[in-house]
């Protein structure tokens, strides 16, 4: 997720210069960045060109699917397919303030109003 978000930030992206964001915060191997990039277009997150002797990377899907994708596979694998027990977990386990559980409540009555419409 991490060089993920480094190309979506970039829009188009070599190894190089994903490598060099990663290392602002944590000391990474060139190879693992690029290893890392291969595998990703592999599954599809990301396609790339060639441009004389570099590959130029961009992310093949939108963030808010890969996070709805990857969302549901957690779900799936850790949660039995439950939204229920995530959001139970999310809660009761994060030491959420007073504002950001107003917020989640918030969020939850638009979607209902919306699907009410």
């Amino acid at each position: 997720m991490e060089v993920l978000q480094h190309v979506w930030a970039l829009g188009t992206a070599s190894v190089s210069e994903v490598h060099e964001r990663v290392l602002q915060s944590r000391e990474v191997a060139y190879t693992t960045v690029m290893t890392v990039m291969k595998k990703l277009a592999s599954k599809g997150y990301l396609t790339f060109e060639k441009e004389g002797n570099a590959y130029i990377y961009r992310a093949a899907q939108p963030q808010e699917t890969v996070r709805q994708d990857l969302l549901q596979g957690l779900m799936d694998k850790v949660f039995a397919g439950s939204p229920r027990a995530l959001i139970q977990t999310l809660v009761r386990d994060e030491s959420l303030s007073p504002t950001e559980l107003d917020d989640i409540r918030q969020i939850v009555e638009s979607i209902r109003r919306e699907d009410d419409a």
